[in-house]
């Protein structure tokens, strides 16, 4: 690869020559991963047949070789997971806990290098690409594989083997005694090494490839436990679901090629000077785009893949939902701000699709039961609030949520499954076949899981939004920007279905506010049935409820420091506890020049202003918060096993507004009837079965019977029949 190496800026490029040429082995190192943990998963299912069949026969009578199979079931099957029987390790379990997290520790290690080489060569105007080999060189259309560097690519790698890295070490303990352990990590490497080519790749294609790859990915992470059917349905509906955003990634794709021969990142941008602005062209190359978002990171309608994807290990949730997949669409918007920022129509819709997705969400994450349900709803809602922030042009303050929300809910996840991890080892010891996932089992856990207590309560008020926690400065820089807007940008000027972009931004600044005030709300919830209270999981069960090992309370204790403190990489002006604007700076020769677009040259919003909104929204983050405190008491809760059914419009949001089932109905059900009724009763077994293949043979079978009444064998027939022709043929002619 290396001698194939070409730069594709001028050796005067402040990175040339500097570790940053050592890009490519970011992504290469998870890649790595994946090919050693997938020979070791392999190698360990592989079992070798006997050299004489025949003997082996023999013994198998006799046998010898069933008690030998079954002492291999037993040393090399892994760990059996039940009651009556010892855990056993997979015999390459060792091996593995070496290699699937040190390649990530590896890759960030060599991440945070290139970063300091990149601070370290002062302002970096221009991309660093490196171009390795030509990859689709067809008629004026050349595509290369070329990894781009810039900041924003950075800041995202960063994010991406940082947190993936504290995933993988936390998996370790997690996931140690499961027979699939080699496949497991595997699959997260190969997951990683996708996302990473999704954020360094130079364009689009290359881009997709890692689109695709990541939600390959999802479907093998998601059903990891295949066995279970509802694991395995969870799987197929997230690659499925996924595949209708991406058809529209593929045409924006098209139509960007078609109107500006380049799908380069650097040729996109130079082309998108020369169109109109607000133009329809522009307009519906990036609905299309934003399409392939709403699938990608599970926004109305194509959220319902998300809440499902909790059938997976809890660290593939917390991967997916906090350092890789579902980012992946608020990226693409950030990589392709240069079109959206002349698409100001197309930018309302982000917004308000982002709002209604974030309101939707908290509203039903207030009445589930399942931890991780709680969290997967909540990662929808806050995906919708980023979604708001590059909807409306203030791109850094989206990626800024990314980046916060990456430590919170990584955290929140991760302790989410030190809980479930916990309940499972004491229900293991006692036999109970309870649900170690609902909250209703739960309750009281601050006496035996202090550390991770005090560390998802700082999760839960950054997510909130209670200062100085990170998610206060990322959320509130969401809705202050978001309001700016409304007052005055090239958006606030555009009209959709008649109504100027200032009320739509009005509207979605309110929701946003709404939304805000149901997170704080249903987190809060989330924490009181989980921790405070009298203990729900057993009486017999509370003598083996304990802390998780410190492989997985490690990572936890360094996300809680991120968390408290990842705020202050992009301080507001109100608040100079260091340097303010540090994100913003960095990265503003990539998104200074498109958000400076949007804003039309509108100037800073005024002091008093400005306080009062933040003031307005650490309020209804408090009053949510203490809403919840006041009103809900655990002390009545009852074991899941005992609880009543809900009714009226608890039910309703405890089955999600049904939407499942209306898709079910509406969507699924009458395709799988036309399928199986026309296409293939009809269409296949009728028109190409039926009819062409059988229809065929029946006509061929006709043809030959009627020959075979022909052919008689008798003279006297064959005579007859030869006169009748004669005397035919000699009255033809006569009759002439």
């Amino acid at each position: 690869m290396l001698p194939l190496l070409q730069a594709a800026t001028a050796n005067t490029h402040p990175l040339t020559r500097t570790i940053a040429e050592w890009v490519w082995l970011v992504p290469l190192l998870p890649l790595l991963g994946f090919v050693i943990n997938g020979v070791l998963s392999l190698a360990a299912a592989y079992h070798p047949g006997p050299a004489d069949p025949g003997l082996a026969h023999d013994e198998t009578t006799g046998g010898g070789a069933s008690e030998h199979a079954h002492a291999d079931h037993d040393t090399d099957g892994g760990a059996t997971g039940n009651d009556h029987h010892p855990v056993a390790r997979h015999r390459f379990s060792g091996l593995t806990s070496i290699v699937g997290p040190g390649v990530l520790i590896l890759s960030f290690l060599l991440s945070a290098a290139i970063f300091l080489a990149m601070r370290g060569a002062g302002e970096i105007s221009a991309p660093f690409v490196q171009r390795y080999f030509s990859w689709m060189p067809v008629g004026d259309m050349h595509i290369d594989a070329a990894l781009q560097l810039d900041q924003l690519s950075m800041m995202m790698t960063l994010v991406v083997t940082g947190v993936g890295a504290l995933i993988h070490i936390f998996s370790v303990g997690y996931m140690q005694d499961d027979p699939g352990y080699p496949r497991y990590f595997a699959y997260l490497n190969l997951f990683v090494f996708f996302m990473l080519l999704l954020v360094l790749g130079g364009n689009y294609p290359l881009v997709f490839i890692g689109w695709e790859g990541v939600g390959l990915c999802s479907y093998l992470l998601i059903g990891f436990w295949f066995s279970e059917k509802a694991n395995a349905d969870a799987g197929k509906k997230a690659f499925i679901v996924n595949r209708i955003g991406d058809f529209g990634f593929l045409i924006a794709m098209f139509m960007i090629f078609a109107n500006m021969r380049t799908l380069d990142f650097t040729g996109v941008q130079q082309g998108a000077a020369s169109l109109p602005v607000g133009g329809t062209l522009v307009t519906a190359i990036c609905l299309f785009l934003f399409l392939g978002c709403v699938g990608k990171s599970a926004q109305i309608p194509l959220y319902v893949w998300l809440p499902d994807a909790m059938a997976g290990p809890t660290p593939v949730s917390a991967l997916i939902h906090a350092a890789t997949m579902v980012t992946a669409g608020v990226y693409l918007i950030a990589r392709s701000s240069m079109l959206f920022s002349i698409a100001p129509v197309a930018q309302i819709v982000v917004v308000l699709i982002g709002a209604l997705t974030a309101i939707f969400a908290a509203s039903i994450g207030l009445k589930q039961w399942d931890i991780k349900k709680v969290l997967a709803y909540s990662t929808v809602s806050q995906l919708g609030y980023m979604f708001i922030g590059v909807g409306s042009g203030a791109y850094v303050t989206g990626l800024f949520h990314l980046v916060t929300h990456a430590f919170f809910k990584a955290l929140l996840f991760l302790g989410s499954g030190s809980v479930i991890f916990a309940l499972h080892r004491a229900y293991h010891h006692t036999g109970n076949h309870d649900d170690a996932q609902d909250m209703r089992n739960m309750g009281g856990l601050k006496t035996y899981m202090p550390v991770t207590f005090w560390l998802m309560w700082i999760a839960t008020l950054a997510i909130a939004g209670i200062p100085p926690f990170a998610g206060f400065f990322s959320k509130d820089e969401i809705l202050g920007a978001l309001f700016a807007r409304a007052q005055h940008s090239t958006i606030a000027s555009a009209h959709l279905f008649g109504i100027p972009g200032s009320a739509w931004l009005y509207f979605a600044y309110l929701l946003g506010l709404v939304a805000a005030f149901m997170t704080a709300v249903y987190m809060t919830r989330m924490m009181i049935y989980t921790f405070h209270g009298p203990n729900r999981t057993g009486e017999k069960e509370r003598g083996y409820l304990a802390e998780a090992p410190w492989i997985m309370t490690g990572p936890l204790v360094v996300l809680g420091i991120l968390t408290a403190v990842g705020g202050w990489i992009n301080l507001p002006e109100f608040a100079p506890l260091g340097r303010v604007g540090a994100l913003e700076h960095w990265l503003d020769p990539v998104l200074g020049e498109p958000t400076a677009r949007v804003i039309a040259g509108a100037g800073e919003t005024s002091t008093g202003l400005e306080y009062g909104l933040v003031a307005l929204a650490v309020l209804i983050a408090v009053g949510g918060i203490a809403l919840a405190w006041t009103r809900l008491k655990p002390e009545t809760l009852v074991p899941k096993r005992e609880a009543p059914q809900e009714e009226g419009f608890e039910k309703v949001l405890i089955n999600k507004y049904y939407v499942d089932e209306i898709y079910d109905e509406a969507i699924v059900e009458p395709v799988v009837g036309i399928s199986r009724g026309l296409l293939w009763r009809g269409v296949d077994a009728g028109l190409i079965d039926g009819l062409g293949v059988n229809g065929s043979a029946y006509f061929a079978r006709f043809v030959g019977w009627i020959g075979s009444q022909l052919q008689s064998g008798q003279l006297g027939t064959y005579a007859w029949v030869l006169v009748a022709g004669v005397l035919a043929v000699l009255g033809a002619f006569s009759i002439r």
